[in-house]
């Protein structure tokens, strides 16, 4: 009797591991398969049109987190052509690309500068990142290879479950990696729109944040003909792009190693 009861107890642990594993796959593979709908659909979109806010923490020399607020608008024409502004606190700049130059413009500092960028948006955001160290994290949500690049080194995924996003349904993803922690919410029906991104940094002490919340979405726009022109102030000064540094959302001084 005792040899039976053990036994059964045994094949109860066994059948519970195995249905735990199971579970645990399948909310990987559904995690997957939301995060390619939605990158997907959002690849297809010729011409977005969007509103967001977002929110990137510092953890300063004194392990005080400091968080700083902006929001701005995208406009987007495949495959080369993007219009990005943003206004915060410390920041209030435009971002151009007309498919051969970018130009950036400064309203804080009334000065703007320009360089060769000839190619499409993914050419662009791996120059940005490349040459200017650049991280724009929100890019990702953009590129064309956008699944394969949010998917590079990812160890474990989740779905979550539902969250509701400013009024919108959404699936709530989580993804994680060496470096960051992820999670995505996106628009539950036939536009699977990402909603909130957000990003934690495990490798800094404190875990600071990066968070993106898409506002007004819309892809039936139409585009006037000068909507990728850049028309610089009259007095604004011309500069090189390094001496931009003062549009960054983080005002000097409060990031570590920083002077203010």
């Amino acid at each position: 009797m005792r040899g039976r009861v053990l036994s059964c107890a045994l094949g109860t642990i066994v059948a519970a591991v195995l249905l735990s594993s199971s579970f645990t796959v399948a909310r990987a593979q559904d995690a997957a398969k939301v995060l390619k709908a939605m990158t997907d659909y959002v690849a297809s979109q010729k011409v977005i049109s969007a509103t967001y806010d977002s929110d990137i923490e510092v953890i300063t020399n004194d392990l005080q987190k400091i968080q700083f607020a902006s929001s701005g608008q995208l406009l987007l024409s495949r495959p080369d052509k993007a219009r990005v502004s943003r206004l915060g606190g410390y920041v209030d700049a435009e971002l151009v690309f007309d498919g051969k130059t970018l130009s950036v413009l400064g309203k804080n500092l009334n000065a703007y500068a320009q360089t060769d960028a000839t190619g499409s948006i993914d050419q662009l955001v791996a120059k940005l990142r490349n040459e200017f160290g650049l991280p724009i994290p929100g890019a990702d949500l953009l590129l064309s290879s956008s699944y394969d690049e949010m998917m590079k080194d990812v160890l474990d995924s989740k779905h979550i479950g539902r969250g509701v996003i400013d009024g919108h349904e959404c699936e709530h993803l989580a993804f994680r990696n060496n470096d960051v922690d992820w999670q995505i919410w996106i628009q539950l029906g036939d536009r699977p729109i990402p909603r909130q991104y957000v990003i934690t940094s495990k490798a800094v002490t404190g875990a600071p944040q990066y968070t993106l919340r898409i506002k007004e979405w819309k892809t039936d726009v139409q585009v006037p003909a000068d909507a990728f022109a850049f028309k610089p102030p009259a007095d604004a000064k011309k500069v090189d792009i390094s001496a931009l540094s003062g549009i960054d959302e983080v005002p000097p001084g409060v990031a570590p190693g920083e002077k203010k």
